[in-house]
């Protein structure tokens, strides 16, 4: 199958670029020419970037004349709309920030523009990055691109959709429940949820502060290991960012596998995972047998809590961070006000959607006084219980294996009036939040009748990144799944 360029990697752009077989002002017109045919089947973008993205590819290509070379040099990149951006709007979906213009770029952000890449936009996600559905943005919905009448998965729904359209290169997400494995499972592209502290949260508008986590999105796991070498790192202006030795990612694909360990939890694969999702789990796993690799059945007993430790842990930290929004220093102001505490009230009733609401109201609850002890501090005592069902199993293994989602993207409007089922979309990924683990998803199937993308999910320990990738890397080398692309 002949490319064109916007359906290249990173990895293949970046040997065409060096090559001389296209300009990255080409590439980037490419991306926006596949942008301008699609976006309206796919409503992936909040804000595109055309002028200042042409501008960035021209003075790639000047480096590139005068022998200059960069990790990302001229490579198409979308962020997701809570990653601050110095001179641009940084929405978070929401109507509260809807003409909110950073003045500082992300640590990410400088990051990526001093490796070179070309920003191209900012992506649609759920409001605050509070949802599984990316139905709860004050722009519009995106729709799955592998079928227009499915979710794209949240919060960074926008972010894998654009990957998965070819409306970039690559995207960088957060992910604080499993909001970039989640939607790369919908959208069949490559999502890594980095260790906490692995990638620094400056400039990342904070949902919950103990669980959120920037990471890639990507069209392979090769194209995730070049991104985390470029974002990860220690940052002084991230008092939680993790001071350790940086490692090459790439330089870990090529490690041996076998005699590798993998983890099966039993309690991922009871009752509630679609038929056709544990088939395409259950022959993933073969394949990493025939790879070398040793499977054990390891217990997660407190995965069953994770759910409900999830939404009280974050739901507390997301009424404590958003009472920042009051209508006084930035933001949303309402105008129909005639005293200080309607102000307050208005402002609050009309910036927020029902989902952020619904959140602040549970969290103000558990962090009340009478209700703390019993609520939130049991919360975190379970927490801790669940960190230590992965450090007890990776006694026995290198790593764990899993779904990513119980079930492929389901239908537009579907969970929108039943917010626990919504919650429960993300019960296989919330256990790694709480833990602070990073965890990997891969496409390893589709389902049968609608042909819809299957995600596998690899959790790792502590910064141990570069196993992860490893293993999804010989994954992807072994199958296919990840080279289909969506009908637009």
């Amino acid at each position: 199958m002949t490319l064109t360029m916007h359906q290249s990697t990173i990895f293949q752009a970046k040997a065409g670029l060096r090559k001389k077989e296209f300009s990255s002002v080409e590439l980037t017109e490419a991306v926006f020419k596949r942008i301008d045919a699609v976006e309206e089947n796919v409503k992936a973008y909040v804000h595109l970037t055309r002028d200042s993205a042409l501008n960035q590819a021209r003075e790639a290509d000047l480096k590139f004349a005068a022998g200059g070379d960069a990790p990302l040099l001229g490579i198409p990149i979308a962020l997701k709309d809570l990653i601050c951006t110095q001179g641009l709007r940084t929405t978070c979906s929401s109507r509260y920030l809807d003409q909110f213009v950073s003045p500082y770029d992300a640590t990410v952000v400088k990051r990526l523009k001093a490796a070179g890449a070309v920003i191209v936009g900012k992506t649609n996600m759920d409001e605050f990055a509070m949802g599984s559905s990316n139905e709860n943005s004050w722009h519009h919905p995106t729709l799955n691109p592998w079928a227009k009448d499915r979710v794209p998965g949240g919060s960074s729904g926008g972010s894998a959709a654009a990957v998965a359209a070819h409306e970039c290169l690559a995207s960088l997400g957060s992910d604080t429940g499993g909001s970039i494995r989640q939607p790369a499972s919908f959208c069949g592209v490559t999502g890594l949820k980095p260790t906490y502290g692995r990638v620094s949260r400056f400039g990342l508008v904070a949902f919950a502060s103990s669980l959120d986590q920037i990471g890639p999105l990507t069209k392979t796991v090769e194209d995730a290991a070049l991104l985390m070498n470029v974002i990860g790192g220690k940052d002084p202006l991230d008092s939680t960012s993790a001071d350790r030795e940086h490692p090459d990612f790439t330089q870990a694909l090529t490690g041996e596998m076998k005699g590798l360990k993998i983890g099966i939890p039993r309690e991922y694969f009871t009752s509630g995972i679609a038929p056709e999702v544990e088939q395409a789990v259950q022959t993933a796993i073969q394949t990493l047998e025939t790879l070398g690799m040793e499977k054990v059945e390891v217990s997660l007993p407190h995965t069953q809590y994770a759910v409900a430790t999830y939404y009280i842990l974050a739901c507390a930290e997301a009424s404590t961070n958003l009472s920042r929004y009051d209508g006084v220093r930035y933001g949303h102001r309402s105008e129909q006000s005639d005293n200080l505490q309607n102000m307050y009230l208005n402002t609050r009733s009309e910036g927020f959607g029902e989902e952020v609401k619904r959140r602040i109201i549970l969290g103000t609850f558990v962090l009340s006084s009478g209700y703390y002890d019993a609520y939130y501090l049991k919360g975190q005592k379970v927490r801790t219980l669940i960190k230590r069902d992965f450090e007890e199993a990776y006694q026995k293994c290198d790593l764990i294996v899993a779904p990513t989602c119980p079930a492929p993207a389901f239908q537009l409007g579907e969970k929108l009036d039943d917010p626990l089922q919504m919650y429960l979309a993300d019960i296989y990924t919330i256990s790694a939040n709480l833990a602070g683990i990073p965890a990997l998803s891969v496409p390893c199937g589709f389902s049968g009748a609608e042909g819809l993308p299957i995600g596998l999910q690899l959790m790792g320990k502590q910064f141990d990144e570069e196993t992860l990738l490893k293993v999804g890397h010989h994954f992807q080398k072994a199958t296919d799944f990840h080279l289909k692309f969506a009908s637009l």
